[in-house]
């Protein structure tokens, strides 16, 4: 063998390692994409679900708006009836045990008409009562006729309205409570279909309502009810295994 052939042989031997690296390189890299291309599409398995949560509460404020007026031929008379009208209301929820600085003004209107020559005043007003004890402001409703009967006339707007002020407080638990109710329907889901419940892709919570607890609203002949149900429904994105 010549000097030349052992120097041939020098020569093709990184040829052939940096095909060894390149042909395992290619292996290895097909190898990963095809992985990431699995773990991405695992990734895309999901399902979304709605979780519920309702709590029954109490309302912790009543607000009670007597609207009333007086109609006389001068401002002084209806003035001297609608004082009248406002001792009456006033002494009515003094003796239901409220304390004079519940019951504020809340609003008072005078209009002067006319009608085929004859002249009148109107005087509209309204008082309100806002009161955290909901025992006693229903046993006051309850006997409201009494002001009827005392003379004063309760004009439309009157009426009262129970708030529940206290949602911060519930939150945070209905929240979690609606997250659980959504994880149970997505494991029913995987169950059926032969697959496992992983961590939470995306969630958007739905707005908390507030509404009378046995479905009616006030309204005309309705009064409004202290006892409530708050809901909340939460929609959850749950990964697959």
């Amino acid at each position: 063998m010549s000097d030349i052939e052992p120097t041939r042989e020098i020569l093709r031997r990184p040829v052939v390692i940096g095909a060894g690296v390149l042909a395992l390189g290619m292996v290895l890299g097909g190898y990963l994409l095809g992985d990431g291309l699995k773990r991405a599409k695992d990734a895309d398995r999901s399902v979304t679900v709605r979780g519920l949560a309702e709590k029954n509460v109490t309302a912790d404020l009543a607000v009670w708006t007597i609207a009333y007026s007086a109609q006389a031929p001068t401002l002084a008379a209806a003035q001297a009836d609608i004082d009248g009208d406002t001792a009456a209301i006033r002494d009515f929820f003094r003796k239901q045990g409220f304390a004079e600085a519940d019951l504020k003004q809340s609003g008072v209107g005078v209009s002067q008409n006319n009608f085929n020559g004859n002249e009148s005043v109107t005087i509209r007003q309204r008082l309100q009562l806002r009161t955290g004890d909901i025992a006693k402001a229903k046993a006051a409703v309850a006997r409201q006729f009494d002001l009827v009967r005392s003379g004063v006339q309760l004009d439309e707007g009157s009426g009262i309205a129970f708030s529940f002020t206290k949602l911060n407080d519930i939150k945070p638990a209905m929240v979690a409570e609606a997250t659980r109710d959504a994880r149970k329907s997505a494991e029913q889901f995987a169950n059926d279909s032969g697959t496992g419940v992983g961590g939470i892709k995306s969630a958007s919570q739905g707005y908390f309502s507030i509404e009378a607890r046995d479905g009616e609203q006030a309204g005309y002949g309705v009064a409004d009810t202290p006892y409530k149900k708050v809901r909340v429904v939460t929609t959850i994105d749950f990964y697959l295994k």
